[in-house]
């Protein structure tokens, strides 16, 4: 039997005049759920979505709306429909597929949706196009069904960008991310180097700051190259302030006093030592050119763009291209997988902001070389 051959259609932005047909769409896909005319139109207006339409010869086939969650990298598959006319076509997978690349292009790096568990086609074509289940929600529906939670990365890590392969560590505490940081570094550059448990302990305790704004302090750059050169690593540092370092974090004078006192003692086992601490900014061409010789950095960030915390944060830098910085992040909540961390993109205006922390403005990176044996 020959396929059967379909006309051609074509994926486009909807607007306020396909409200109707996109209502008539809602009728004959869906018994529940369905989104009321004046949901419609301020869909179609509004400018935190993706709202495209399959057309063929002036008939509206199907659509898919995404929503576009502010201030985060998430987009939300919120609906998609395809009518009778439409169906057998690959209609759903040509939009589902231009609301993906539509939403990485205004800066979503994940995809997540929900579907009825007992939607098999739907969940088929959501495993097809490379989605994973990470949840559920029981009656979730209006008719109680219950729904399955589901998740795609929408934003790869290039083929052109410059990189070493680098393994991931998530952090087992919530202090340890500049250990974890440093771990992934240096098990890319050696591959003799094992990330352990025992060793993320050792190193938060070679580096650690003794206090921060609250709970447990967090690792010094300083005091993360010391312990990367104990380790056979070349390191240096760079720091665009010359007061101590997190000070300003804590209200406790004697909390202050130790503070101080650690990043002197840790600048001063630099000099002795022979590593560099650079004060001055680093800049991104810096970091790719790191990253061309064959080294990583470890980068500090604040964590409030990403979850609204301003706390600071460790990331190895694993990659770098025209648009993005990529970074390995070794924290991750109950809901990720660990994939979702690994070269994670980040645009570089947001990276320009993001690596700044504190009222001080702290920028500040650690870079890790593997150290050449002699002749």
């Amino acid at each position: 039997m020959s396929s059967q051959a379909f006309p051609t259609f074509v994926v486009r932005p909807a607007s306020p005049g396909d409200v109707p047909a996109l209502h008539a769409l809602e009728q004959a896909c869906f018994a529940s759920d369905r989104l009321s005319r004046r949901r419609l139109r301020h869909w179609v207006a509004a400018d935190n979505r993706v709202f495209l339409v399959a057309e063929r010869a002036g008939q509206i086939l199907g659509y898919v709306l995404v929503l576009l969650r502010r201030g985060t990298r998430l987009a939300r598959l919120y609906s998609l429909a395809v009518g009778p006319a439409g169906r057998g076509q690959g209609l759903g997978k040509a939009l589902l597929s231009a609301a993906e690349e539509a939403s990485s292009h205004s800066g979503r790096l994940f995809m997540r949706l929900e579907v009825a568990e007992d939607n098999h086609a739907a969940i088929a074509l959501y495993q097809q196009l490379g989605y994973r289940t990470f949840g559920s929600y029981a009656d979730y529906y209006e008719d109680h069904g219950n729904a399955l939670r589901m998740q795609k990365r929408i934003r790869y890590r290039p083929e052109n960008l410059h990189s070493l392969a680098v393994p991931w560590y998530g952090q087992t505490t919530e202090f340890t991310c500049g250990p974890a940081a440093a771990m992934m570094a240096m098990a890319a550059l050696r591959s003799d180097y094992q990330p352990s448990v025992s060793e993320e302990l050792a190193l938060w305790r070679e580096a650690t700051t003794i206090f921060m704004t609250s709970g447990h302090g967090g690792c010094h750059p300083i005091g993360l190259a010391l312990a990367l050169q104990r380790r056979g690593f070349d390191s240096e540092v760079y720091l665009n302030q010359a007061s101590p370092l997190f000070a300003d974090g804590v209200r406790s004078s004697a909390k202050k006093a130790v503070i101080q006192q650690v990043d002197t003692d840790f600048r001063a086992a630099a000099r002795d030592r022979g590593i560099a601490v650079i004060e001055q900014e680093f800049t991104q061409e810096q970091l790719q050119q790191w990253l061309e010789e064959g080294a990583l950095a470890l980068l500090l960030i604040s964590t409030y763009r990403l979850d609204g915390k301003k706390v600071p944060h460790w990331v190895t830098l694993t990659g770098i291209d025209g648009e993005c910085l990529y970074v390995h992040d070794p924290d991750f909540d109950d809901e990720q997988n660990p994939l979702d961390s690994q070269y994670l993109p980040i645009a570089r205006d947001d990276f320009a902001r993001m690596s700044l922390f504190g009222r001080e403005r702290l920028r500040t990176a650690v870079v890790v070389r593997r150290v050449k044996p002699a002749d």
